[in-house]
């Protein structure tokens, strides 16, 4: 029975290791990021117009009045997979680590609501399930509901864009969107911004 057990064992992991071989290609991995669950309890600063994003510098001063300044690095892509900065909020690191999950899935109306694992998404759809991997959404949110979410404005580290009918996000400098590009259309990231005229823009308390 034991070496039945073992034998399972040993298959499951060969299974697992191919699967994910396949899911995270071997150069995303090798960059060290992007692609490891982490822990989405750390905190970042509250926003406020004074505060850096991610590309810029940022300061602090310690109660000895040491200075220390420390770029805020952005994520990179690697096949397609975005590879997240050491520095950055574990939050972050799980939102992106949760994007790069469904980042080869197609469009799908509707796709991302009924339940979390779909084979498709829409685009708040995909905003809704980075979110959720980050711990700040429970349930999927629509276009409509994200113009509500959060807090107001940009945020430093993760800004959602909404209106009643599309949605996207920026997460640590890359765009998370469904819009086409050669890879097709689907949840995908990007490194070109795009307009934001007509969209409200929110973020998470402290990020």
């Amino acid at each position: 029975m034991r070496l039945l057990q073992k034998g399972t064992r040993a298959r499951f992991f060969v299974f697992a290791f191919a699967l994910a071989a396949i899911v995270f290609p071997a150069s995303a991995l090798a960059a060290g990021g992007g692609l490891t669950p982490t822990s989405g309890t750390e905190k970042g600063a509250p926003y406020d117009p004074a505060t850096p994003t991610p590309g810029s510098v940022e300061c602090t001063l310690t109660p000895e009045g040491t200075r220390t300044c420390l770029p805020i690095a952005k994520a990179t892509l690697v096949e397609e997979a975005a590879v997240f900065p050491t520095t950055a909020p574990g939050a972050v690191k799980a939102a992106i680590y949760s994007a790069n999950r469904i980042r080869t899935k197609p469009y799908v109306w509707g796709g991302g609501h009924a339940r979390w694992w779909m084979s498709g998404y829409d685009c708040s759809g995909a905003v809704s399930f980075a979110l959720h991997g980050a711990g700040f959404l429970d349930v999927p949110m629509d276009s409509s509901e994200m113009m509500n979410w959060g807090v107001p404005g940009k945020g430093r580290w993760i800004t959602v864009y909404a209106n009643p009918g599309h949605a996207f996000a920026v997460i640590d400098g890359l765009r998370w969107d469904t819009v086409g590009d050669s890879s097709g259309t689907g949840p995908r990231w990007h490194e070109d911004m795009t307009s934001t005229a007509g969209f409200v823009a929110r973020h998470p308390a402290g990020f």
